[in-house]
């Protein structure tokens, strides 16, 4: 008997049919309708916008607001967190007035907000939290979250309605990778800037940022209204629907059959959702009882309220939940597989909550510090580079090994900072981790949309995202005392334990895989293969 591998077998085969497999969707992809360039451009332009945005605010809360590191980190916590509750609550209407209306709407809106917020860093109206500064900044972010509650589901229904079964896992990459292209290039914009108006906008030219920004978004709102028209739509929803047609490939008929043997609704597991949200609900309030009793701002009185509050919109959640039996949320494997990802997605947070003050103090004097927005923003050019390419190449693996092999490549590198501030430590760890998330973060997007009823992609965007939000909410609660704690403002002459600090975040980000490992079985017997 041979032991001669089988022809076709070996790595340089591999290799070759990965590349002509790569080749053969990007080229498709690139044949796509015009339409869904009219996503694709504006989105680099509000990824420049809104990455820069967050990468500086708190920078703009403490210095020019005057808010302490705790209250900026709140700041942080009300925008993030904000903008994927608006998705839960707006996530809906852009199945019911279109993609076109839907993203140039939330584009003008979000520019009102941004001029509002630049008004306030403009003005002289005093500082501190409760100040007219601080109340018109609020207001501008108030209306910039509201906004992009509706404009992500619209962007991602829009790539659901512009693509193909060929063309969708790159679709949806690319458009993830687009707004990460953005976020690179908004490190550029917003240092140039910053230091060039340093004396016209003091104290430090942040106020001249927010209104580059707002110039921006008027931009990205132009070039989706002069590129989605609505002969251009038309067009491209019949020329998806008459390729879909057409696509009647074996791996079509293997994921029908897959479908058909799927176990049926009514057999998907329930979970007992008063507990498993009562569980949530003891968590946040231990974690808010911890961080608040060391600034002496609670007491046992306190606590109890909050918990009973608690329990009461839990109570709420769970009738809610209870006369919907057809509700998402009512599968326990679905459940599960949204909210396990929070302890990874943390480290999503920490670029914006935590990365720019960790590069601004502790590298405090160098050039890092000096273009902080640079650095912190390395990984959405990796991200751009590597989303596209990985989703070719992993297009046909399945979705829930992926999602453990992402989630570990992300969150092992967390371990390199314990070591201390070092610039090529950094590097790394951003390198890796960026790795790690391109493997799983559109793959995630893409099998939400997918499972998607027809006409539900915006709801369903905005449901997926609801662990989201508890990731921006918890991770603010903490993260302004972690900086003020073990990264504190160089001038208050405080030790620096950043090595704590990391250790600390990335035993958290090691929950998410170890526990997608552990639930592998139970996951296998009620989820498809998407791809």
């Amino acid at each position: 008997m041979s032991d001669a591998p089988p022809a076709g077998a070996g790595p340089v085969s591999a290799l070759k049919k990965s590349l002509r497999e790569l080749a053969e969707t990007f080229s498709a992809f690139l044949k796509a309708p015009r339409a869904l360039w009219g996503i694709n451009i504006p989105y680099v332009f509000e990824g420049l916008v809104y990455f820069g945005i967050l990468t500086i605010l708190g920078k703009f809360c403490s210095e020019n607001v005057a808010l302490n590191d705790i209250h900026a980190g709140w700041v942080y916590g009300g925008v993030t967190g904000g903008i994927t509750f608006a998705m839960l609550l707006l996530g809906g209407v852009s199945d019911k007035i279109g993609v076109r209306a839907s993203l140039a709407l939330s584009l003008g809106v979000m520019m009102l907000g941004r001029v509002l917020v630049a008004l306030s860093g403009t003005l002289s109206l005093g500082k501190g939290m409760g100040s007219p500064m601080f109340l018109l900044m609020a207001g501008g972010l108030l209306l910039m979250v509201a906004a992009y509650g509706l404009y992500m589901p619209a962007a991602y229904a829009g790539v659901k309605r512009y693509t193909n079964p060929q063309t969708a896992a790159v679709g949806y990459a690319v458009i993830y990778g687009l707004m990460n292209l953005g976020a690179f290039f908004s490190g550029f914009v917003s240092a140039n800037t910053r230091h060039a108006f340093v004396d016209r906008f003091p104290p430090n030219g942040l106020a001249a940022v927010f209104w580059v920004y707002s110039g921006i978004t008027l931009l990205g709102s132009l070039l989706t209204l002069l590129i989605i028209t609505r002969k251009v739509d038309a067009r491209a929803v019949e020329r998806v629907a008459r390729e879909t047609r057409e696509m009647n490939t074996s791996e079509q008929n293997r994921a029908a059959d897959a479908k058909k043997a799927a176990a049926p609704a009514g057999e998907a597991p329930r979970l007992p959702m008063l507990p498993f949200l009562g569980w949530i609900a003891l968590s946040l309030g231990a974690l808010m009882l911890v961080i608040f009793s060391r600034l002496g701002k609670v007491d046992l009185h306190g606590y109890l309220t909050f918990s009973l509050l608690g329990f009461a919109v839990i109570g709420a959640a769970w009738e809610f939940l209870r006369r919907r039996p057809e509700h998402p949320f009512r599968d326990g494997r679905f459940v599960f597989f949204i909210f396990i990802l929070i302890p990874v997605q943390t480290l999503f947070a920490h670029n914006w909550l935590t990365i720019p003050y960790y590069l601004d103090r502790a590298f405090a004097g160098t050039g890092v510090s000096r273009y902080f927005e640079v650095f912190s923003n390395l990984n959405p050019i990796l991200i751009f580079v590597l989303s596209p390419l990985i989703a070719a190449l992993t297009a046909r693996r399945d979705v829930y090994r992926m999602m453990i092999a992402g989630t570990f490549v992300m969150a092992l590198p967390t371990f390199l900072l314990v070591l201390g501030p070092n610039v090529y430590l950094f590097l790394l760890f951003i390198l890796l981790m960026s790795v790690g998330e391109a493997m799983w973060q559109p793959r995630f997007l893409q099998w939400v949309a997918e499972i998607a009823p027809e006409g539900k992609t915006g709801l369903y965007m905005g449901i997926g995202q609801f662990p989201w939000f508890l990731t921006k909410l918890i991770t603010s609660m903490y993260s302004g005392y972690m900086i003020a704690t073990f990264c504190p403002r160089p001038e208050l002459n405080l030790p620096m334990r950043t090595g704590s600090m990391w250790l600390l975040y990335a035993f958290i980000a090691m929950v998410s895989p170890v526990a997608l490992v552990l639930a592998r079985k139970w996951m296998a017997r009620g989820m498809t293969r998407r791809g």
